[in-house]
């Protein structure tokens, strides 16, 4: 650890986030991108999100948000702490914020301005409203080429459905994931995390990426189309591929219809948790952490298909044995036997894991006083956890500064902008 960094310590009433390491901005930031300019216009998760990875991996990423009320995920709490929306928090680190009034005559100056010197623009309106606004991709790529233009939707920028809006819910919906979460009797369930949002985020980034990389070779930018549905649809793909090609459909089980025919949760004298036994091996050593090697060198169960086969009768031998010791003393004995299990965590016990801690994963950096919490990148680069280089930005708290060293605006015409109702 750093000597700028810190370890706080919570006292009375304080979040859990406070017992977290408290980092240094700056030292040790991940430098990939280093040089890439990224104009972020999105709101809400998935936009936002995109522009946050960028930023984590090096990139410059000004967040340009309306005057007044900025990003609409701004305004979505409680929780808040310090006035900001955990929510945004989340996923708007190792960005400044720029407020502009792109719909007037002044700020859409500005806005073209910006977009001049960005290498990478991030939308995420319909196409109907990008072009209305003059920010669709071949609106912008006509004069300039070189830009990677990255859209971000619920369905897209073309087809049927081009112009409906989307959210989260809707294209978990639409996925047929949400038809596959919980159990036989429960009706259909959301995922537990917005899960097309951050998918389609990290979809963007990683096409963005790629583009950035062609770009190097060819000169030439790219339109990139991303949406929500698309995005959470592919998530599905081990799901779907089976059914395409065996007419099966896939019904809601509680996780119990897995391919590997022990992959599931267990009881156990007190706390449950999750098993499984992917390949003949583990199978084998799973019998023998038990105390029951003949069954593992059983003839009639020495394959997965042939354990399928019986797969029922397997579930409820297996949970009688777990049922008999307590969870931490199972936990051990198959780590022991490098058997992959592992506990049902609560967030609180999440985080408050200290191997995750260790590998970079939860710390607070501080932001205009206040020790935001946050999810570290989950990269290791080098054998070295991502630090952040800045904090979750206040509303327009950077405008000033990006206008002089992006459009070389004195403050004087700052401040006239800003007269005219456009900053």
């Amino acid at each position: 650890m750093d000597q700028a960094d810190k370890v706080a310590t919570p006292g009375h009433d304080v979040p859990p986030g406070a017992a977290l390491p408290l980092l240094a901005a700056g030292a040790g930031a991940f430098d990939l991108l280093d040089g890439v300019r990224v104009l972020d216009l999105t709101t809400s998760i998935a936009g936002p999100y995109a522009g946050m990875l960028l930023g984590d991996l090096g990139a410059e990423v000004v967040k340009v948000e309306r005057p007044g009320a900025g990003d609409d995920a701004r305004a979505w709490g409680p929780p808040f702490l310090d006035g900001e929306s955990l929510w945004f928090v989340a996923v708007n680190r190792n960005k400044r914020s720029v407020t502009l009034d792109i719909t007037s005559a002044a700020g859409a100056e500005v806005l073209r301005g910006l977009i001049g010197q960005a290498d990478v623009l991030l939308v995420n309106q319909p196409a109907r409203s990008l072009a209305k606004l003059g920010l669709a991709p071949e609106q912008l790529r006509a004069a300039r080429p070189e830009l990677i233009h990255v859209s971000i939707t619920g369905f897209g920028l073309t087809g049927e459905r081009a112009d409906h809006a989307g959210y989260d819910l809707i294209a978990e919906g639409y996925s047929g994931v949400m038809d596959l979460t919980g159990t036989p009797e429960s009706e259909p369930q959301k995922v537990g995390a917005p899960a097309a949002d951050m998918l389609a985020g990290q979809d963007a980034a990683m096409a963005a990426m790629a583009a950035l990389f062609a770009r190097a070779r060819t000169g030439r930018g790219r339109s990139i189309d991303i949406a929500l549905t698309d995005s959470m649809t592919r998530f599905l793909t081990c799901r779907i591929v089976p059914f395409l090609g065996s007419g099966e459909v896939p019904r809601r089980s509680g996780g119990r219809d897995s391919v590997i025919a022990i992959y599931q949760a267990f009881e156990t004298a007190d706390e449950p948790i999750t098993l499984g036994l992917g390949n003949d091996g583990i199978w084998r050593r799973f019998w023998e952490a038990v105390g029951r090697p003949e069954r593992g060198r059983d003839p009639s169960h020495g394959s997965n298909a042939l354990r399928r086969a019986h797969r029922a009768a397997i579930v409820a031998d297996i949970q009688d044995i777990l049922r008999g010791r307590p969870r931490a003393e199972w936990l051990a004995a198959f780590a022991a036997a490098r058997v992959p299990a592992g506990p049902i965590n609560r967030v609180d016990q999440v985080v408050a894991d200290p191997a995750l801690i260790a590998r970079g994963l939860f710390y607070q950096v501080e932001a205009q006083g206040t020790a935001m919490p946050q999810v570290g990148t989950g990269i290791l680069l080098d054998g070295a956890a991502n630090r952040p280089r800045l904090p979750p930005p206040r509303l327009g708290a950077d405008t000033a500064a990006v206008l002089g060293e992006w459009l070389g605006l004195d403050a004087a015409r700052v401040a006239a902008l800003k007269a005219e109702g456009a900053l």
